[in-house]
């Protein structure tokens, strides 16, 4: 990481976008200002909770996916599902992955969540985005609260009817991280 944040400081140094009559700017990227709370809470900071469920359903889709896929060869009829032990293990698995593709950026002021499965529009000029930190402790235990939410069963049906379904289950309902009324958990009381 520190390697490449060298190397992105130094390409950034030298990268100039010519002005009017020869004059140049020079692009500068600065790494999101954190509050106390996204530095040092155990807990996913409420402005991200939407991003964070978002990612979570991303990668239990995405590790379930690739099990399927492996289940169903090219010649197999039909589409048989995963069973409850495998779909058991490979959401357990998603939990506790390392989640270093994701982390915190800041775009026009505000802080957002990026990484696989979490689309931002592309914006002009140069951002950076921190990792590591307490976002992959953040992001498992989210993943892991989700799991006892609804279950592994009720996860995995959700899944079979397609991504967007298995997003609206975790974090859309009236009471979801995504909806406007997201209620504080009793673990922050």
């Amino acid at each position: 990481m520190r390697l490449s944040l060298l190397l992105l400081l130094l390409l950034l140094g030298a990268w100039a976008i010519p002005g009017e009559l020869g004059n140049s700017a020079t692009l500068t990227a600065t790494a999101p200002q954190l509050d106390d709370e996204e530095k040092y809470s155990s807990h996913m900071p409420a402005h991200l909770r939407c991003d964070a469920c978002r990612a979570v359903a991303y990668q239990m889709w995405q590790h379930l996916a690739e099990a399927e896929a492996k289940l169903h060869a090219p010649e197999s009829r039909g589409r048989r599902g995963l069973s409850e032990s495998t779909y058991m293990d490979i959401l357990d698995r998603s939990c506790s992955q390392s989640w270093q593709g994701y982390g915190v950026q800041e775009v026009d002021h505000v802080k957002r969540l990026t990484g696989p499965g979490l689309s931002t529009e592309p914006k002009p000029g140069i951002t950076m985005m921190v990792t590591g930190g307490p976002w992959p402790f953040r992001l498992s235990k989210t993943c892991l609260h989700y799991l006892g939410e609804f279950g592994e069963d009720q996860i995995y049906e959700a899944h079979r009817q397609g991504r967007e379904a298995l997003e609206a289950l975790l974090c859309g309902k009236p009471q979801g991280s995504c909806s406007e009324e997201s209620p504080v958990s009793k673990e922050e009381l």
